[in-house]
């Protein structure tokens, strides 16, 4: 009688946390997460713009199959220009693919070493970033420095810094999150230091590098290192709760087509994109999915292995509070949900 009263006790805390719970959570993140599964991509796309997407694109690439291309929403929303899948796109930290990819190619030339330190790269960083003489490459490209995130700091994305050096100066003689190697934590900086040490190995800019090293050894035509290197037209608008401007003149790193993505992607994974001896240093260094995030776009890179399929998803709003993040995800779950039940 005893542990049937208890369990029942138990049953009830449960209920009642989940009650409690769902009061913090934001009713579209539940609704979406709760609807019944639609039977085609492109009706959880449609389903998705209903959510509060302006606009969302997904790219499925499944062995053995032609590539699917799916779009819903809008290309620009003030214009009524309807979303195409073709289109180009901020893709934030997907980039950190490339540059890890970069480094891991400038290491097996044996120009780059993951086990030299950021001080014996750039001498003049000593003493304004801590602890930069024992802070090595591969910390760096693994989120294990310590060094300060320059987008956390206050204020940041109300007024971002296009030029590296203003990004720098944000977080130079700020102490270290962590002594070096102890600890994880993500940080945009990481990736802007390890870029500009690839500028000074190379003598020239490391975008350059991947276009001829990773971007035209795939023939991708659709990925640029820059807004200011295409034509605006072709770039997808993007938005953020709250501010009335849309964002897709702003530079914030590359762009590319979800096409674009998803063979990088690809030959990431199945290690086609690699030389002999660049696929080891790249297993024991970084990851092989991603996702991004710049105000207006966000970002979702992966690769399936137990359906061997690539899937990439854009959508084109974010918000303050993060709640587009996390409704971002429950859709790409249930596209990938559609996709394994097609399978």
């Amino acid at each position: 009688m005893t542990k049937n009263k208890n369990k029942l006790i138990i049953r009830l805390v449960l209920v009642l946390g989940t009650i409690v719970s769902m009061f913090f959570v934001p009713w579209i993140l539940v609704k979406a997460w709760i609807l019944p599964l639609p039977d085609t991509v492109q009706k959880q796309l449609d389903e998705a713009v209903g959510h509060g997407f302006d606009g969302i694109i997904v790219y499925v690439d499944k062995v053995g199959h032609q590539p699917a291309f799916y779009a819903a929403g809008w290309h620009d929303t003030k214009n009524k220009i309807p979303a195409t899948p073709n289109a180009l796109f901020k893709i934030g930290s997907i980039s950190k693919l490339y540059t890890a990819v970069a480094i891991t190619k400038l290491v097996n030339d044996g120009r780059l070493s993951l086990d030299k330190t950021l001080a014996d790269y750039w001498p003049a960083l000593k003493g304004r970033i801590q602890n930069a003489e024992e802070i090595t490459l591969r910390m760096m490209v693994q989120h294990r420095s310590g060094i300060p995130n320059y987008t956390d700091t206050p204020h940041y994305w109300s007024s971002p810094k296009e030029n590296n050096i203003e990004k720098l100066e944000l977080i130079l003689d700020l102490p270290a999150s962590f002594e070096p190697n102890t600890d994880y934590e993500y940080s945009n900086t990481n990736y802007l230091l390890l870029s500009a040490i690839m500028d000074k190995v190379l003598g020239y800019k490391h975008f350059r590098f991947i276009q001829e090293e990773i971007l035209d050894r795939l023939n991708l035509k659709n990925t640029f290192g820059s807004v200011h290197d295409v034509n605006i037209d072709d770039v997808m608008s993007g938005y953020h709760v709250g501010y009335p401007l849309d964002l897709k003149t702003e530079n914030q790193g590359m762009l590319a087509t979800a096409q674009d993505v998803g063979i990088f992607l690809r030959a990431l994974n199945d290690g086609t994109l690699f030389d002999e001896g660049e696929e080891k240093i790249y297993s024991s260094i970084y990851e092989y999915e991603h996702k991004g995030w710049v105000p207006g776009y966000q970002s979702i890179a992966k690769y399936h292995k137990d359906i061997d399929t690539v899937v990439i998803q854009f959508t084109n709003t974010t918000d303050p509070k993060l709640y587009n993040w996390n409704l971002a995800d429950i859709v790409y779950g249930r596209v990938l949900k559609i996709i394994r039940k097609q399978n």
